[in-house]
């Protein structure tokens, strides 16, 4: 019997050539190698060039940038064997070990999963231990504002006073959620996003280490889409190479599912330039070709951003788009206000929660570009004001005799017959009277008395249903519409005599030609209206807006008389800026 059939299989041996993901195959090594945190740099630097390096750190910024790096190369600068140095050499024993993650005496900590406080107690157990295989223990817990109260209130005693083998590096994206009582036990270093331009190079640098071609426009996508995040601009790009290869701006944008710069630009100059057809013609474009409808709103907010801010900085500033790019958006820049970037900003940022809102998301943008092209051809309000004093000086200068009358003399009638028009409000007027009220001098001064005595129904009637045939103190002559309660006349006779402390006579009479109180408010309304259409700078902007219409005149005295507890110094000026447009 041959011995073969009693030998087992052979195991294949793991592939030495794993592949490894660029964003752990190009994980910076030492601080050299780290992007963006030149402020990190410097301090540590210093620390360690001058032994103060701390016994604690904390370490915050969001996901990507660098926190559990960091801590490592902290960890190899602490053990490495030409060390304690800035610079770890990244061969010897230590640094080889501790890049691999397999030294004993650099212990990482996931809180995430570790919560506890028995996990804490088991950390600090082992404490006291010396290191076995390096120079300094260190400890590295990620993700350190999942633990909860209990432990963090273990490791406070140990965090303020470790032993002198023993550094504590701590990592976290919710900085917030950290008591105040670890950070003060810790030297704290906020990592910063990284710059869009410096992603693109560090992306150029892992293109050519790969020998993958990659247009610059697909690298400039991919810093953008990374928002800050090394790892997730890295994880992006591994996709796109096995996506395909050349890497390509198309391939970008169709695997992050975004819209074409180009075609963003030109629906974002259709429609601020009123243009509704061939905006809503290049929106069908980008739909077809797979473009979320919110993602090609974020991408036309981006854009407005972006011109907004090339007209404010200098012409040397950097946006983080290519020079072709540059060029044309400050072309585009020069074209328009800043006043209409700041609308079309407000429409945009607007339009976020309605598209999220949206039973048709793409109905909703349409309709979105629509409202963007009508306001974004009009004039800015300064503009409109000048046009319309302007047209105000030209009709003034035109006027008889020549003479040029100034706008504050023409508005002089109107200002005078507005003041002290307006209705009586009861709620202003109900303030506290003596016990005796002084006899009405009106009719209208008489039934204001019933308002500020809180006989409203009464007060409702007698605006409404009762003519005033005749007035005098003491003595009233009224004639009653039909529906008005036949008792009227002696419930107002009674309620006058009681507040005035005189005799008050009622006649009704048999027919009456007046208007009730009511009557006479509107119509003086209808008359001040009338009026104020006259003037000639409200005729310019009824000019100006066809179809627009005057909804009322508003006395700023007695407007300021309710808002002010004090009296308040006035122009005496009416507003007429109240405007309904149809």
């Amino acid at each position: 019997m041959s011995d073969a059939l009693f030998e087992l299989p052979e195991t294949p041996a793991p592939s030495q050539n794993a592949y490894r993901v660029l964003a752990r195959k190009y994980r910076p090594q030492n601080f050299a190698e780290l992007k963006g945190q030149g402020a990190l740099v410097r301090t540590l630097t210093n620390a360690f060039e001058t032994g103060r390096v701390a016994h604690a750190f904390i370490l915050t910024g969001v996901r990507g940038v660098g926190k559990t790096t960091t801590a490592r190369i902290i960890a190899k600068g602490l053990n490495c064997e030409s060390g304690p140095t800035i610079n770890p050499c990244g061969k010897c024993a230590a640094c080889t070990s501790i890049a691999e993650g397999r030294n004993v005496d650099v212990i990482e900590m996931d809180a995430a999963s570790n919560t506890g406080v028995d996990n804490i107690r088991q950390l600090l157990e082992n404490v006291k231990y010396a290191p076995t295989s390096v120079r300094t223990k260190v400890y590295i817990i990620d993700e350190v504002h999942m633990l909860s109260t209990a432990s963090f209130n273990a490791l406070l005693k140990t965090l303020e006073e470790p032993p002198p083998h023993v550094k504590f590096i701590l990592a976290t994206t919710e900085i917030r959620k950290v008591p105040v009582t670890i950070l003060s036990r810790c030297q704290r270093f906020d990592l910063r996003r990284i710059e869009p331009d410096v992603l693109r190079a560090h992306f150029a640098e892992v293109a050519k280490a790969e020998q993958v071609e990659v247009e610059d426009e697909a690298l400039a996508l991919l810093a953008r889409a990374a928002d800050g995040s090394a790892r997730d601009g890295l994880s992006l790009f591994d996709q796109a190479i096995a996506r395909a290869t050349p890497v390509t701006a198309t391939d970008v944008r169709d695997m992050l599912g975004l819209a074409d710069r180009a075609q963003i630009t030109a629906l974002l100059t259709a429609a601020l330039r009123g243009q509704a057809a061939d905006a809503l013609a290049t929106l069908a474009t980008l739909h077809q070709c797979g473009a979320e409808p919110l993602a090609v709103l974020q991408d036309l907010l981006d854009a407005t951003h972006q011109l907004s801010r090339l007209k404010i900085l200098p012409p040397t500033a950097n946006i983080g788009v290519t020079e072709t790019e540059l060029k044309n958006l400050r072309e585009l820049a020069d074209s328009f206000t800043t006043p209409v970037l700041a609308r079309a900003w407000q429409v945009l940022l607007k339009g976020v929660t309605e598209l999220q809102s949206a039973p048709q998301p793409m109905a909703a943008l349409e309709m979105l570009i629509i409202r963007l092209a009508h306001i974004g051809t009009l004039p800015p309000p300064g503009d409109l004001v000048k046009k319309l004093e302007k047209a105000l000086q030209d009709g003034l200068s035109a006027g008889a005799g020549g003479s040029a009358t100034s706008p504050s003399q023409t508005t002089a009638p109107v200002m005078k017959m507005a003041v002290g028009q307006s209705r009586p409000a009861p709620v202003v007027q109900a303030i506290a009277q003596p016990q005796v009220a002084a006899m009405p001098t009106s009719w209208k001064s008489a039934v204001a008395l019933f308002a500020e005595k809180r006989e409203l129904t009464l007060y409702g009637q007698l605006n409404t249903l009762v003519e005033c045939v005749s007035f005098a103190p003491g003595t009233l002559e009224l004639f009653l519409r039909p529906g008005t309660p036949p008792a009227l006349a002696p419930r107002v006779a009674s309620c006058l005599q009681e507040w005035t402390g005189q005799r008050w006579l009622v006649n009704l009479a048999r027919s009456s030609s007046h208007l009730t109180l009511r009557e006479q408010d509107e119509a003086q309304e209808q008359n001040v209206l009338q009026q104020a259409a006259e003037h000639p700078l409200v005729k310019a902007v009824l000019l100006a807006f066809p179809g627009a219409k005057i909804a009322a005149v508003r006395d700023k005295v007695a407007a300021a008389v309710l808002d002010e507890p004090t009296p308040v110094e006035s122009d005496s000026s009416t507003d007429l800026g109240i405007f309904d447009e149809e």
